[in-house]
């Protein structure tokens, strides 16, 4: 069952591609806008978080934080964050807890692949609540950008 909106956000702390921890709690105050990818260095994941990319100017004047969240490790996260040049953090979820707290988990997917986070979109308010959840079914579909925008303004 994934998160729904009105919820408490499921706290957590995951190393960054920077091998920082990152904890959610740490943007108490902020809206945290969350976006769950199945893998780095694909397709439609490269096409997620370089829309947020081109669009950080926008979210950046309004009290937001981005994080990116796949299962890849931190090392992986480091160069698809290089090679994209992401201005927001990725993070591992290399054991997959994340990922299941929020219902965006695959239990299988392409290729015989089990335990890879679901393409999903969260927006989290400044009191650490749900404001917004989107968990796609289909890899190949994106989120709603525009409605993820119209919840962080």
């Amino acid at each position: 069952m994934s998160v729904q909106t009105g919820q408490a956000a499921p706290q957590f702390t995951l190393t960054s591609s920077e091998l920082k921890e990152v904890n959610l709690a740490d943007f108490k105050g902020k809206k945290v806008v969350i976006h769950f990818f199945p893998l780095a260095f694909t397709g439609v994941c490269t096409t997620q978080l370089c829309t947020m990319r081109d669009s950080f100017g926008y979210y950046d004047g309004l009290n937001a934080q981005i994080l990116g969240i796949s299962v890849d490790s931190p090392f992986t996260l480091a160069k698809f964050k290089e090679e994209n040049a992401y201005q927001f953090p990725l993070l591992s979820d290399f054991n997959k807890d994340v990922s299941a707290a929020y219902g965006a988990l695959y239990e299988s997917f392409a290729f015989g692949m089990k335990g890879v986070s679901k393409r999903a979109a969260f927006v989290i308010d400044e009191e650490q609540n749900v404001i917004y959840a989107e968990v796609l079914e289909n890899a190949g579909d994106l989120p709603n950008f525009e409605a993820i925008a119209e919840k962080v303004k």
